[in-house]
């Protein structure tokens, strides 16, 4: 949630004074918008702190009812009047207005930037977002934890951490657990939505309303069957944070459905394999072990191909399509047929693994895609491609990032002379007689040619990291 007004009245730095609005300090501060203008209203998106010094307001042209109506109408935060730029306090006018439409004024002091405020604003934002993700963390961590007493436990522990009632149902709709158990009475709401959510696939979701609460409902997938479904009802939209907790349900409970029916070798439910490899999933944590034994045995290696193919998937392969791709999670030991078998290419796959650097895997695996994108396509491992930093440039998304960073210099009418030049430059750290040698060039006319560099090039060739990422650019540009 975004920080109050009254905790930004808090800060003593800032020097703020409310004037009107004290019934209103629990209102939610989203950004800050400082405008001069008579009108801001069309800019803003609602919840904003509004500043402003009143620079164009004369005697005769601000109606200071119609333009706190306006921000009133518009649900921003607040209205703080920095004083003593262009009047040397609060207008009464606008106090009365701010009182009378319920926008609480603040005035803000002369000694108090306004950029001080926004920063404020973005710090306590920032500290917000990341005490939202640690819960979410722990309370994921709790869940993982629950789900080693079984299905039952993931839905006691999700209904306690979002204040909400939550059903788990089977693939016939049944309700196979309830927390509370009163929550068994909008079990007929959440039935009645199945046969759509059926007919839509598994990828699909449910929302609806009973009783004046809002309901969700996800299906518990593995592979293209719903094995069970998941109905959460709340007072209201779910949170950011609190929508990821109920992921990691959906993750815990289609595993949980997949050990309990075939066991780990068919395709996981697109949640789990996702789960993990964003670490979402600790199959590492302290208590895990029954986690750990639906899960293929480390090392393992992570696959990325175009979809799932038409092969079934042996013990210790999990498969999920994921955002018009296909995610593979195997053992190391897996042969390449079996991989073959199960995705459709392209296909890249990362080198061995542990559970704890699988997003590690994860980009390996892209990468190696990639080349077998641009190559004859069949299966990439990443082990077949160039090492080192220099290597994991070496793809079309490095490439693409080379040619822009050089794009200054190559677009010249003698661009490729001025990329030898600056080769030459920092092959030889900067050596005047070393880099007009290998050039063939007298130094004089090189440092010409390094005066213009710098003058087209947008960043410091003193900076060690600019000059960096210059010479990997010409590395995978190919430029000798």
């Amino acid at each position: 949630m975004p920080p109050t007004l009254g905790a930004l009245l808090r800060t003593p730095r800032l020097r703020l004074r409310l004037l009107t609005g004290e019934e209103r300090l629990d209102r939610r501060v989203g950004w800050v918008a400082v405008s001069e203008l008579t009108d801001p209203t069309p800019y803003l998106a609602g919840g904003e702190l509004v500043l402003t010094t009143g620079v164009r307001w004369t005697d005769s042209v601000p109606d200071h009812r119609d333009y706190v109506r306006r921000l009133a109408d518009r649900r921003v935060a607040g209205l703080g009047f920095g004083v003593g730029v262009v009047l040397e306090e609060t207008p009464r006018p606008l106090r009365e207005a701010a009182a009378e439409f319920g926008v609480p004024l603040v005035e803000v002091a002369r000694e108090t930037p306004f950029i001080a405020v926004g920063k404020e604003v973005s710090r306590l934002l920032a500290k917000e977002e990341y005490e939202g993700l640690t819960r979410a963390f722990a309370a994921q961590r709790e869940l993982t934890r629950a789900a080693l007493a079984g299905a039952p436990s993931i839905i006691d522990r999700l209904a306690r951490d979002l204040h909400a009632w939550v059903l788990l149902l089977g693939g016939d709709g049944a309700v196979t657990h309830a927390a509370p158990a009163a929550a068994r009475r909008h079990a007929d709401v959440v039935a009645a939505e199945l046969p759509r959510l059926r007919q839509a696939g598994v990828r699909a979701s449910a929302s609806v309303e009973t009783g004046g609460q809002r309901v969700s409902v996800q299906p518990l997938a593995t592979g293209r069957r719903a094995r069970g479904y998941l109905a959460v009802g709340a007072g209201g939209p779910l949170g950011s944070d609190e929508r990821t907790l109920v992921n990691a349900a959906v993750s815990l409970l289609s595993l949980e459905l997949e050990r309990g029916g075939r066991g780990p070798s068919v395709h996981a439910g697109e949640g789990v394999v996702v789960a993990l490899l964003a670490g979402a999933l600790d199959p590492l944590h302290e208590g895990a072990a029954p986690l750990r034994e639906a899960l293929p045995s480390e090392p393992v290696v992570v696959g990325v191909g175009a979809a799932a193919g038409a092969g079934h998937p042996p013990a210790g392969v999990l498969v999920a399509e994921h955002e018009g791709r296909a995610l593979l999670l195997a053992e190391a030991a897996t042969p390449g047929a079996v991989i073959r078998d199960v995705l459709d290419g392209p296909i890249g796959v990362s080198g061995p693994s542990g559970y704890a650097d699988l997003d590690t895997a994860l980009a390996e695996a892209e990468r190696a895609r990639a080349a077998a994108l641009e190559g004859e396509g069949g299966v990439v491992r990443v082990g077949d491609l160039p090492g080192g930093l220099l290597g994991m440039a070496e793809t079309p998304v490095g490439a693409r990032m080379a040619k822009d960073l050089l794009r200054p210099l190559s677009d010249q009418r003698t661009g490729a002379e001025l990329l030898a030049s600056l080769r030459a430059y920092l092959a030889s750290a900067g050596r005047w007689d070393a880099a007009a040698e290998a050039l063939g060039v007298h130094r004089h006319t090189l440092r010409y040619r390094m005066t213009r560099i710098r003058d087209l090039l947008p960043g410091d060739l003193d900076d060690p990291d600019y000059r960096a990422e210059l010479w990997i650019a010409l590395r995978v540009r190919g430029v000798e």
